[in-house]
């Protein structure tokens, strides 16, 4: 596992070398500035610091676009939402909240290595000790879930082009169960795995 979501870009650049603790504090403070933000020219400024970090971390076009790939028909159903209920400005508003905070914790993904991640999350959850939690196991269970989760995009665009490809696009039966059963496969690798390091009591 080299990234928190198996996507870890090796680099020597300045954010690649920021450790992790800082690298998610100033995560959650982007994220609270981007709730924040009520103008568009300041979401427009967002969007273009986000564009720069990702310039700076040099990971590549093909590794950002695929932060945020999972997203776009959300956002964009949630961009047609706000726009007949709160109108245009709004819906710019919230779209590009849900878009940069993506990509944003994307790039602390991209580049973070899984051990130094679970470091962090180990010794934030330290206190739990006194309540009977294990925080290895913790940080384990969080990062081993949001490393599932690009997993599960990249089975479901599988499944989707395989569809197109026998013509049963629109079918909810053949979409869900292929991804059911890719998913459960998953699950069962990622036992197994656990289990041959002792992980599984």
């Amino acid at each position: 596992m080299n990234g928190l979501t198996g996507a870890y870009v090796p680099g020597d650049s300045v954010l690649h070398r920021l450790p992790a603790g800082a690298k998610l504090v100033a995560l959650a403070v982007s994220c609270s500035a981007l709730l924040l933000l009520p103008w568009l020219w300041a979401m427009a400024v967002a969007a273009a610091v986000v564009a720069s970090l990702y310039a700076v971390a040099r990971v590549g076009a093909a590794a950002a676009w695929a932060q945020v790939r999972p997203v776009r028909w959300f956002a964009a159903a949630l961009f047609v939402i706000q726009f007949v209920i709160a109108g245009p400005q709004a819906a710019v508003l919230v779209s590009s909240r849900i878009v940069l905070a993506v990509a944003l914790a994307g790039l602390v993904t991209l580049t973070t290595r899984t051990s130094a991640m679970m470091a962090v999350l180990e010794r934030a959850m330290a206190p739990g000790r006194r309540v009977g939690l294990d925080p290895f196991r913790m940080s384990l269970l969080l990062s081993l879930t949001i490393r599932s989760v690009p997993v599960i995009t990249l089975l479901a665009t599988r499944v989707r082009e395989a569809q197109r490809a026998r013509g049963v696009e629109w079918s909810v039966r053949a979409f869900a169960v292929p991804l059911v059963v890719g998913a459960l496969r998953h699950a069962d690798a990622l036992g197994e795995a656990l289990s041959a390091r002792g992980l599984d009591d």
